[in-house]
């Protein structure tokens, strides 16, 4: 059987996300609510779940999360299906920042956020995907992406 071991990447900031993740160790570890899993691909229904996750402890801010991330819209983003993403509980996002967005009160996923004159287009880091485009209204910001954890496979 495989030895399994996280990997830790923080984001660095004002830089785009695909370049954004520098390796940290994991030398003090604080544990943080795992919250249940986010789509990224198509928007699937918001199901809590009760759970933890140890990481980092300079990963974390006062309002910090995860999420496990089921798709692969996120993949030019360097955010891979199975990742566990680390979230800083944000209602507001920049144009173009990747945020973890609630559609209609039901359903989440993980999409780069524009702000256009029409309403909203959440961007896909996938270029066989197709954006989605809402109202202002149907989406609310719940969080931005502050690292992944990643599970790696060592060699026994």
């Amino acid at each position: 059987m495989p030895n399994v071991t996280p990997q830790y990447l923080q984001r660095r900031p004002n830089l785009p996300l695909a370049q954004a993740w520098e390796p940290i160790e994991a030398d003090d570890l604080t544990e943080i609510p795992l919250l249940g899993q986010v789509s990224a691909g198509m928007p699937i229904e918001a199901c809590p779940e009760v759970g933890s996750i140890h990481v980092p402890t300079r990963m974390v801010r006062r309002n910090t999360y995860a999420l496990r991330v089921r798709g692969d819209s996120m993949i030019d983003c360097n955010i891979f299906d199975g990742d566990v993403i680390i979230i800083e509980r944000r209602e507001s996002a920049e144009n173009g920042e990747t945020a973890v967005v609630m559609i209609n009160d039901q359903e989440v996923t993980l999409k780069k956020l524009y702000i256009e004159k029409s309403g909203v287009r959440l961007q896909p880091a996938n270029e066989r995907m197709a954006p989605i485009y809402l109202s202002n209204d149907d989406i609310q910001v719940i969080g931005l992406v502050m690292g992944v954890v990643r599970q790696t496979e060592l060699a026994a």
